[in-house]
């Protein structure tokens, strides 16, 4: 596993926009400032470009790349078309399925199920009533947590750019595949619930 996705705490920066179909992403680590990651959503067709700017936002397909700073991509998460529910892919560098998120036909503040390759349940995404606090949860146990970090209120008013911070719990080994999914969350969450 590359040494970026080893780290317990990582800062998700929306790229500010106020016309932007494309959802883009920097990954900081908090301590130092410094870029870790980027997360790139490149090739949008036009009709996805068009819809971006509707209120079928939400429904749109997306494909993120989660890349190291020198362009090579480490995590893949995609969605097609999503009409009800949000069945979110999440993929290495390979390409091969890690896992993946189906999202819960009604549920309040924001849930998840988080699945291993297999489709199998490793844990549930749960937010609170408010959207802003996210923790993902196994057998009571919370594996991380997503929070909403405020940008300033004009920047927040203004254009659509949030900011993520995700805590992985020190319990959590940095060769652990379910660091992965734990990242690739926080784009789901921006993607699916909060557009």
């Amino acid at each position: 596993m590359h040494a970026a996705l080893q780290r317990n705490m990582f800062l998700v920066k929306e790229h500010v926009g106020v016309f932007k179909a494309a959802n883009n992403y920097d990954v900081v680590d908090p301590q130092s400032g410094q870029v870790v990651l980027l997360c790139r959503e490149e090739g949008l067709g036009f009709f996805t470009r068009l819809l971006r700017f509707t209120d079928y936002k939400r429904m749109t397909p997306f494909d993120i790349r989660i890349q190291s700073p020198d362009g090579a991509t480490l995590v893949r998460v995609t969605r097609g078309v999503s009409f009800f529910v949000s069945h979110v892919k999440v993929m290495d560098e390979h390409d091969r399925v890690v896992g993946g998120f189906k999202q819960k036909f009604f549920s309040i503040g924001g849930r998840f199920a988080v699945l291993d390759a297999q489709d199998q349940p490793v844990c549930t995404l749960q937010g609170n009533w408010t959207g802003w606090d996210f923790k993902f949860v196994s057998g009571g146990t919370v594996l991380a947590q997503v929070t909403k970090k405020w940008a300033g209120l004009g920047k927040e008013l203004f254009t659509s750019a949030d900011n993520y911070m995700l805590t992985i719990a020190e319990s959590i080994r940095p060769d652990d595949p379910r660091r992965l999914l734990l990242l690739a969350a926080v784009m789901s969450i921006d993607m699916v619930l909060k557009e």
